[in-house]
């Protein structure tokens, strides 16, 4: 399974729409961890049956999506959380402390527009960065690959 994760796009319909493009034939799910709410629902307006999930970022205002989002992907569980109701861009204690209480194997987050990937104690920490408007770095988004049993994290930039 290939899971393509996507954070912090910012009305940037256009970059999400040419990521999405470039990758939906060998991506099982995408995975938009929020702050990109308007142009993910028109991304499904124009691709119906789209394999995408969606959490709200503290930017989607008035949004009715989940603050955070647990999955299954070839058994592993996957949680997801924009980050802000954790406080991510001071420490990722409380946000790794949630991941491990639910018994995740992998823990996704943005809001800090900034790439990040770590391993620790078996929980596979990732943050993809930004695709609209990345700090310090490039554009990127991140890629999560499961195969009989094993997870692989990676970065990507544009």
């Amino acid at each position: 399974m290939r899971i393509v994760v996507i954070s912090d796009t910012h009305r940037d319909f256009n970059g999400l729409y040419n990521l999405v493009e470039q990758q939906k034939d060998c991506t099982d799910l995408f995975l938009h961890l929020g702050d990109g709410e308007r142009e993910t629902e028109d991304l499904l307006a124009l691709m119906p049956g789209l394999p995408l999930r969606f959490v709200q970022g503290n930017c989607d205002l008035c949004s009715l999506a989940p603050a955070q989002d647990m999955l299954q992907a070839d058994g592993i569980r996957i949680f997801m959380t924009h980050g802000h109701l954790y406080q991510v861009k001071y420490s990722l204690d409380t946000f790794i402390e949630e991941a491990r209480m639910l018994h995740a194997s992998v823990a996704l987050y943005g809001h800090t527009h900034r790439p990040y990937y770590h391993y620790e104690e078996g929980l596979h920490i990732l943050n993809p960065g930004s695709l609209s408007q990345p700090r310090a770095c490039a554009r990127s988004y991140g890629v999560i690959e499961v195969r009989n049993g094993q997870v692989l994290c990676s970065l990507s930039k544009l």
